[in-house]
This record gives structure tokens, sequence and C-alpha cells, in this order.
């Protein structure tokens, strides 16, 4: 077989390749598969070479022993099971690791048959041991390293989701503490548009505890439905509430009218709730004594919501990462550096899209664009 194997080492190699090629998901350079089919190979025949010559200590060496014991600290362990990683990386299932081995087996076999080249039973043994070793110590390490990610990405997600509560029930903390202030100060009377803020931001605070401890007792939550809503009333709103922080920054605040009669379509709380993290952000970054405006545009069915500040432009090699979650785009660390990512996925969620444009020295524009409704 060693013989055989030095002879028909490329042809192997290459019905090996053929064969992941036929099935999915199979994107490796050659450098990551290095660990594989070749190594394998050349680790093969130095086994057989050094049975075949009475070392059968320096074989069990390089291939470890049948049953898998001890074979991980074998030089076909160690190999297999950095493959095994690699494998992970690369997006492959468990079954997709055994069937790439097994190709080689059936590679060998079919080749031997197509050569009428013989094996002895003893090598037979050989090969197979040789496989199943591999195959473990690949598996072995593709599920330990599998579990590490699924469980750090689950750490992830559920940092995620604590830091969603938090960062909304702030905001809605925020606004609502000053829209007290302002009703505090007695010029205003409770029964007004910033009464109504303080109202809708406690209820806002409200449904969230609701709907986290609902997800806490794992109980059925009634589907939210979207629904069509007036865009002008809808920025009428969130205008309210920028209005407030207009008067906490000193800044200005500019909102263009729009036509009554286009209407947008979606989860209407949680798309104002993203374009109150635009807002702000804005004001919370914008230089003092300037401006943010919200303006809308319509072009074709679209709805383009723009929220322009003057913070002097986005950090360079920010504009890509700005929406990551936990990604702090200034030296300001108030915050979680959620509200964006927050934002997009809202948007998203109504098939809609969050974008934004540097305006270096300037500022920078954040986009909601969704798709665009009339009411009846």
């Amino acid at each position: 077989m060693r013989g055989f194997l030095l002879n028909n080492r490329d042809e192997l190699i290459r019905r090996c390749k053929d064969k992941v090629a036929l099935r999915p998901s199979r994107d490796a350079t050659p450098d990551q598969l290095s660990h594989g089919v070749p190594m394998f190979l050349d680790q093969l025949t130095r086994t057989l070479e050094a049975e075949d010559g009475g070392d059968a200590v320096g074989g069990l060496q390089i291939s470890g022993a049948s049953g898998g014991e001890g074979s991980a600290l074998s030089e076909m362990g160690v190999s297999a099971t950095v493959h095994g990683g690699e494998l992970l990386a690369l997006g492959y299932t468990v079954d997709q690791v055994v069937h790439d081995y097994g190709d080689l087996c059936q590679a060998i076999t079919d080749l031997a048959v197509e050569r009428d080249a013989p094996f002895s039973v003893d090598h037979f043994r050989t090969l197979n041991r040789c496989l199943d070793n591999a195959i473990a110590d690949a598996v072995t390490e593709f599920a330990a390293q599998r579990d590490v990610k699924v469980a750090r990405q689950q750490a992830e997600d559920e940092n995620e989701r604590l830091g969603f509560i938090a960062h909304e029930l702030r905001n809605h903390l925020q606004v609502a503490k000053l829209a007290f202030a302002a009703l505090e100060s007695g010029r205003l009377p409770v029964g007004g548009s910033t009464g109504a803020v303080l109202k809708r931001s406690l209820g806002s605070m409200e449904g969230l505890i609701n709907h986290s401890l609902a997800a806490v007792r794992e109980a059925a939550l009634a589907p939210v439905h979207p629904r069509i809503f007036s865009l002008a009333v809808f920025l009428a709103d969130a205008g309210r509430v920028a209005e407030l922080y207009a008067a906490d920054t000193g800044c200005a605040l500019s909102i263009a009218q729009v036509d009554p009669q286009i209407a947008m379509e979606g989860n209407r709380e949680l798309l104002l709730a993203a374009l109150g993290n635009l807002l702000q952000n804005a004001f919370k970054f914008t230089r003092p004594g300037s401006e943010v405006t919200l303006h809308a545009h319509t072009s074709a069915d679209w709805i383009r919501i723009d929220v322009e500040d003057c913070c002097g432009g986005l950090p360079e090699g920010s504009v890509d990462t700005v929406f990551k979650p936990f990604q702090q785009g200034f030296d300001d660390k108030r915050g979680l550096g959620l509200g964006l990512s927050i934002a997009r996925r809202s948007v998203e969620a109504d098939r809609g899209r969050l974008t934004v444009q540097d305006l270096p020295g300037k500022g920078c524009v954040f986009t909601i664009s969704m798709p665009m409704r009339r009411l009846a």
C-alpha cells in the first residue's frame, strides 16, 4: 500500500478535491486544507513505512493506537485537531467533516480496484485505524470549538438583549425627566403636548418592562401586527421629544412639513423609538449653538427621513462600524454603544433601511428609508 500511495498521491488528492467540489459550502484555501488529505496521506505513508520496517512504536507515534487511545498526542492527532478547527471556521458541519475523510477512503479503494493493486489485511487495518483516529480527533476538536462558539454567541446575544432593555429604558426615562422638568416650571399645562410626551414615555417604559417579564416567564406574546400611520403625525410626535432635547442642549431644531396624505407601515412604537435614538444622538454630539434638522422626502415608492446634525463629521473609519453593537464612534462613553444598532434592527424589521452619510467637517446625516404608503 505504501508504494501505491506514493505513486498515486496526486491522483488521490485530485479525486478527493473533485468529491468535495460536488458538495455545497466548501470554500477553503489550499493552506486551510493543508492539514487535511495531503498531510493525512503523508502520515499514513510514513506509518506504513515504519510498521513494515518493524518499528511499531514509531508507527503509533505518527498515527496513534487502535481505538483512539492517546491518538490526540500523536502527530496525526495534532494535525487532525487543527483541521477540525479549520473546518468549523469554514462553516462545515460534523457530517461534512466525517464525509471529507470518507472521501479519501473511497478514493483509495476505487483507485486500487482500477489499478488492480491488492492490499494486505494488515495494511487495510492500518488504513482504517488511521482514518478512525483522524476522524475522531477532528470531530472532537470540531465539537469542542463549536460548543465554545455557541456559548460565546449565546453570551453575546444575552448581553445585547440586556443592553437593549437598559438602553431603551434609559432613553424613555430621560425623555420623561425632561418632560417633567418642563411641566414642573409651571409654565406648561399638564394636558398639553409636553404632558402627552411624559405619558407616552411612561407608557413605553411600562410596555418594555411587561414585555421583558413575559419573555422571562416564557409566556407567548401576542404578535405585533404592522399598521399604516400618518408620516406627519409620526414626525410631530418625534418632534415634541426633540424639542425637549433642543431646550436641554441649547441647540436649534428644524422640522420640515410633509404631505398629510403620506403614510408609513410598520411597528409605530419601535420606529418612533428608532427615530428618537437618532435625534438623541444628534443633540448629544452636535456642536453647541448649532442646529439639528428633521426632514422627510419622498422618491418613487420610498420615504426618506433624514436627521442631520453639526457634530463635525464622523471619526475616520467609523462609517462601516457605527451600527455594530457596543461601538461608540466618539470619545463620549456615557452610553452603551447600542442605540444605532437597536435603531437599525427596528427599521429593518419593517423592511426599511437605516444608513449614514458622513459630511466631513460639518456633521452627518442618518436616514431611515421606508416603503411609502398613502392614507385612504
